[in-house]
């Protein structure tokens, strides 16, 4: 019997879109912020608050982080797997890592309503 390759049953795939989708998501950001950059050629701390204090930037900038995390939880949990056979040690780093990543979520949501 052939089985859908979009099926729940294929975690490697969601895996895989997440760090594509991810990765288009921080390229899109990137490029936004260089070509700020470039259109201003001095930046001060007043043309970075002016930036930072709009919604449709405090919003990109968290999709951009929140990004960022997965495509790390992704790189992470694959490395570990396959290098960190014991698997009590290999859940430890993993427990580690995922409140790592979400303090630095909470850290972001701190920093970006802050300004």
């Amino acid at each position: 019997m052939v089985k859908s390759v979009l099926g729940v049953h294929h975690p490697g795939l969601r895996d895989w879109v997440i760090q594509r989708v991810s990765a288009v998501v921080m390229t899109v950001y990137t490029i936004g912020l260089v070509l700020f950059l470039v259109m201003n050629s001095r930046v001060e701390f007043a043309d970075w608050h002016g930036l930072f204090s709009h919604w449709w930037m405090k919003l990109a900038t968290l999709l951009c982080v929140l990004s960022l995390l997965l495509h790390a939880w992704v790189g992470v949990w694959t490395v570990l797997t396959d290098y960190i056979k014991p698997f009590v040690l290999r859940l430890i780093l993993e427990v580690l890592v995922y409140l790592a990543l979400i303090t630095f979520f909470f850290a972001t949501l701190l920093i970006l309503w802050g300004v």
